[in-house]
């Protein structure tokens, strides 16, 4: 059972990661007959730490030893987690953990000082998605999973950036402790207990043109006639090339074939047209090319794994919906 729990920090911690857990985990509702953790904030540096805020410290009494009697110990997102060397005596505190069968938890750039314990190898793991490119280079046998709010490689749990630790949290308590205490949690903090889709719906994916030299003028035109249907034919005639030698030379410089180029563009631009617009999804499936809400609503799930209006409730508001 889920009972003890250490929250392990270094210098420059975020403040609100470190919050996210000392939320879920630290404080008694038992008044509401939830369960009480014992728990601990852990510093991995010294008695005082500083945060990336300026003049936001924190104190604890508690050193390295308290990690090896927690069921759980998590370790939020700091300042320069990414380039900095941590304490041995944290590494092997953590291997440790997880060698008696204990579980750890990151929250964003926490995940670097897994990956350094060497926790990741082997595993599946998350990350926010600016810094999924750069955990996969520092950590080469790690499966990174950069569109994923958090992912459960028990006993190694990991989790995107700032909100997805609240949900990485409540996770493990409804694994553990069931769906009404996770439920209650949530609706104590005012969250969701679960949320729908992954980073993928947060991520800003615009192209770098600099290297579509010869299909530029291609992309602008095919970018205006989204709403069109068009084959690989009537672009290559644009660019005056063969179909061959198009879908050839658009591969080399987008990386994608002109289908999956042109798809992903229509779900950009309804992703726009649903934040920004009131337009019906019907209406939103013409502009974009997909010409019926069932086939918006199939394609903008496959690619955010969300629907349509969950998505416009999330950046909108209910009403908007």
């Amino acid at each position: 059972m889920l009972k003890n729990v250490a929250l392990a920090l270094l210098d420059g911690a975020h403040p609100f990661e470190l919050g996210v857990v000392c939320e879920v985990f630290g404080l008694d509702r038992s008044d509401e007959g939830l369960p009480v953790y014992d728990f601990a904030v852990v510093s991995a540096e010294g008695p005082s730490l500083a945060t990336h805020v300026p003049g936001f410290t924190v104190s604890t009494p508690y050193g390295l030893d308290r990690l090896d009697e927690a069921d759980l110990i998590a370790v939020p997102a700091g300042s320069d987690y990414i380039g900095r060397d941590y304490p041995p005596a944290l590494l092997d505190a953590l291997v440790r953990a997880v060698d008696r069968g204990a579980r750890v938890l990151s929250v964003c750039s926490g995940v670097f000082v897994l990956g350094a314990a060497g926790l990741l190898d082997g595993r599946r793991c998350a990350v926010h998605w600016k810094q999924a490119e750069e955990l996969a280079r520092r950590f080469p046998r790690a499966v990174v999973e950069p569109d994923v709010l958090y992912v459960d490689e028990d006993p190694v749990i990991t989790s995107a950036g700032t909100a997805a630790g609240i949900d990485a949290c409540l996770h493990l308590v409804r694994k553990e402790q069931g769906t009404d205490v996770a439920n209650a949690i949530a609706r104590r903090m005012v969250v969701p207990p679960h949320r729908d889709g992954g980073q993928a719906q947060y991520i800003d994916r615009p192209l770098p043109r600099s290297q579509c030299d010869t299909v530029g003028d291609v992309l602008t035109w095919m970018e205006r006639h989204l709403d069109e249907e068009v084959t690989v034919e009537q672009l290559a005639e644009l660019a005056h090339m063969s179909p061959r030698t198009f879908a050839r030379r658009f591969q080399q410089e987008t990386g994608t074939t002109p289908y999956r180029w042109i798809l992903r563009q229509r779900v950009l631009l309804a992703q726009q047209l649903l934040e920004t617009t009131d337009d019906t999804v019907d209406a939103v499936a013409g502009r974009t090319g997909f010409g019926t809400a069932a086939a918006l609503r199939h394609q903008f799930v496959r690619a955010l794994g969300i629907t349509p209006n969950a998505y416009r409730r999330a950046f909108r508001g209910p009403e908007a919906a």
